[in-house]
């Protein structure tokens, strides 16, 4: 999929996440398989399997949101903003991806602010931090907001949309 529009930003959140996806994708799979076969082999299993998968799992969905959310992956209504005159559709796409950007942002804001509360949960075996997946979590909604301001950027300055088959200017496409 192409990420040229949120250029070099996109490119730097595209790998990322792909890196974080594919880490935790492999670890949890390995984790699972050895396990697995530890307890049909010798009837013992590792004291800490259960935890790691738990721990990695947000970090695996959050890397897959953002870039689903990167790619324009997520599932979008837009028989609506296609009804609408361009000049409108781009006016409605920028506040839209505005309002989203600040409301990214906000959950940002607030999942930093638990933080230090969460700290102080630890996992019951490896005794990690529940900030950890807190940590996680706000990164995710961070880079949405970055890419939702991006968005709401590009929908205000896309006056040079392309004329579609019926002079119609196409403003650009808003997935929310």
């Amino acid at each position: 999929m192409n990420t040229d529009r949120h250029g070099w930003i996109g490119t730097v959140i595209d790998g990322i996440c792909r890196v974080i996806l594919w880490l935790s994708t492999t670890v949890i799979f390995v984790i699972l398989v050895v396990n697995t076969a530890l307890r049909y082999a010798t009837g013992t299993s590792l004291e800490w399997a259960n935890e790691v998968p738990e721990l990695l799992f947000p970090w695996l969905v959050m890397s897959g949101v953002v870039l689903a959310a990167l790619h324009n992956a997520h599932i979008a209504t837009v028989f609506l903003m296609d009804a609408l005159p361009a000049h409108v559709r781009r006016l409605v796409a920028t506040v839209a991806w505005s309002v989203v950007a600040a409301l990214y942002a906000t959950l940002s804001w607030a999942t930093l602010n638990m933080i230090d509360i969460v700290h102080d949960e630890k996992s019951p075996v490896l005794q990690m931090p529940g900030s950890l997946t807190y940590g996680c979590v706000m990164g995710g909604l961070v880079l949405l907001a970055v890419l939702a301001a991006q968005s709401a950027w590009q929908s205000w300055h896309s006056r040079d949309a392309v004329a579609q088959p019926d002079g119609e200017q196409q403003a650009p496409a808003v997935h929310w």
